[in-house]
């Protein structure tokens, strides 16, 4: 199955981050922290102003973006050649602070 997000929804891949400092062990609940970071999928078409013009979207597929850690709706779909549990988020474009390059 395909996700294809809409107007100004953008499909993103988490990056998970390993966080060592030397040798303190962090506990589970922040180990488990929510992401910040991941990969653009699939973007949406673009919001539509007041006026009717679609205002064209700032990110693009593959782009590596930093974005606000409760602002994204977290999905879980089954992956069609694995067959394995995938997490993504859908995020407004407005939701997204930086692309990193």
């Amino acid at each position: 199955m395909k996700i294809k997000p809409l107007r100004d929804h953008v499909l993103i891949e988490p990056l998970k981050e390993e966080k060592k400092k030397g040798r303190i062990i962090l506990p589970e609940t922040v180990q488990k922290e929510r992401p910040e970071k991941g990969r653009v999928l699939a973007v949406g078409s673009g919001k539509i102003d007041k006026s009717g013009k679609r205002i064209p979207m700032e990110v693009k597929k593959g782009d590596v973006v930093l974005f606000t850690k409760y602002g994204p709706n977290e999905i879980k779909m089954e992956d069609s050649k694995t067959g394995k549990e995938v997490e993504y988020l859908i995020a407004k474009e407005e939701d997204i602070l930086a692309v990193l390059e």
